[in-house]
């Protein structure tokens, strides 16, 4: 008995001791075939997610950008894409601006260079989420980011969230992208419809007056019905009436019929809540049909280089709210890193389509650092981290509960061409207005946020 008692403890420990070896022989093989991140997923049972880990395990980092390079926000695509090239060149290089942008951000991201790979959207939602979706399956993008038409934008943070990657928007007005439309993987850094109309309102009262009658061109999809909606809301606080509401088809060519209505009415503000393309048709119709000869104009959500296909004479008086104009440079030191750094790379000017590219880039770029690797939902948390940034409109961040982007955005007056100082001297900078004051409180746009995985 008491030799097979002691047999058995042998095999016993010999059994014990197999096992912890095979244990170790386990971990050192998973360590050699799974690198960087993927060793913390073993040890942390993180299952795979969207492109991770393959995005995360190359030598470079892949950011998938859809940009509207056709369609009525053809030129805001092109700008974009100059913010995306710029803020990429700024990380890959270790620009000095990087440190007093945020402590987090550093040359590269993890160590690592950011790759591009873009594509048209072409300013429609299927396409969007084509290009979306193979840059996730097939270049295993860690991040996507792009928009013009928040249809598209909406259309590709449910794809993103499905897929569990960061999305975020480049321009996107309508009040339900970071509304009843939110997803868990969405972020909207820029200023939107409800935000631009607060701020809007009591200064068209201003400079307009408060007895205004207001007709409306709105173009037919979620960005107009929302803008319009804030709009007439905040205005008729103000003491304005609204006398008719023309809704357009996107990317319409021809607007007399909803301006000859617009004509039969005693309306004397004509609120253009078209962008792009659309809002400069729109406008120099409406000076061909004498509108404009008795109606001020209001511009609540302003395209870049709208005043650019107008022409100052038709700009002089207008009020706009806009993202970014470049005279913030006298406000910010990092407007005026941001404007040097553009004009010496592209020759000009940029806008709000370029400054939103850049930012949102830099707002993931910090995330990541902050999450120490990029697992999807770790990012995201890192996100909603409530972190500041400080950009070229002052102070930034991101509202965790709704992932709207908390951002400062200047109201201006179209200036009169006599007194532009140089071609691209368009607007005098009336308010710049702080994101915190002007955005709407939580729950009051629908927002319900979905589980991370």
């Amino acid at each position: 008995m008491k030799d097979n008692k002691t047999l058995g403890q042998a095999m016993q420990t010999q059994v014990k001791r197999r096992s912890v070896l095979k244990a170790g022989a386990a971990g050192v093989a998973g360590g050699m075939l799974m690198p960087g991140a993927a060793r913390v997923a073993l040890a942390d049972d993180k299952k795979p997610l969207g492109a991770w880990p393959a995005g995360s395990e190359g030598d470079s980092i892949v950011l998938g950008l859809t940009v509207d390079l056709t369609g009525p926000y053809s030129a805001q695509g092109a700008a974009q894409q100059r913010g995306y090239e710029l803020a990429v060149e700024h990380i890959n290089n270790g620009d000095p601006v990087l440190k007093e942008i945020s402590a987090d951000l550093k040359k590269g991201v993890l160590g690592k260079p950011l790759k591009i790979v873009s594509a048209d959207a072409e300013t429609k939602p299927n396409t969007g989420v084509q290009s979306a979706t193979r840059f996730i399956h097939d270049n295993k993008a860690m991040m996507i980011s792009g928009s013009t038409s928040s249809a598209v934008a909406i259309a590709l943070e449910k794809v993103c969230n499905r897929e569990h990657t960061p999305y975020f928007t480049a321009i996107s007005g309508s009040n339900e992208t970071t509304g009843v439309d939110c997803q868990r993987y969405g972020f909207r850094p820029c200023y939107f419809a409800y935000m631009a109309c607060k701020a809007v309102a009591p200064v068209a009262a201003k400079e307009l007056g408060k007895n205004r009658k207001a007709a409306y061109l709105t173009p037919d999809y979620t960005y107009g019905h929302t803008t319009t909606q804030s709009m007439k809301e905040f205005t008729e606080k103000e003491g304005w009436t609204t006398v008719t509401n023309q809704v357009h088809p996107l990317g319409a060519k021809d607007y007399s019929s909803y301006l000859i209505n617009i004509a039969n009415t005693d309306a004397d503000v004509l609120v253009c809540v078209a962008y792009g393309a659309d809002a400069a048709n729109a406008i120099k119709q409406a000076k061909q049909f004498g509108l404009l000869d008795k109606m001020k104009v209001v511009v609540p959500y302003s395209s870049a280089y709208i005043e650019e296909e107008v022409g100052a004479d038709l700009m002089e008086g207008v009020i706009v709210a806009q993202g970014f104009w470049w005279t913030l440079q006298d406000k910010y030191p990092q407007a005026k890193h941001f404007v040097d750094a553009y004009e010496k790379k592209f020759k000009g000017k940029p806008r709000d389509s370029s400054f939103y590219a850049y930012l949102a880039v830099m707002v993931w770029a910090a995330a990541v650092e902050r999450a120490g690797g990029l697992y999807p939902p770790d990012v995201v948390k890192a996100l909603e981290s409530g972190a500041v940034l400080n950009l070229a409109t002052g102070p930034f961040s991101i509202r965790p509960e709704d992932h709207q982007g908390v951002v400062n955005f200047p109201v201006m007056r179209g200036k009169k061409k006599a007194d532009m100082k140089n071609p691209d001297d368009y607007y005098e900078i009336v308010q710049v207005v702080e994101g915190k004051d002007v955005v709407p409180d939580l729950g009051v746009l629908g927002c319900k946020l979905g589980d991370y995985i």
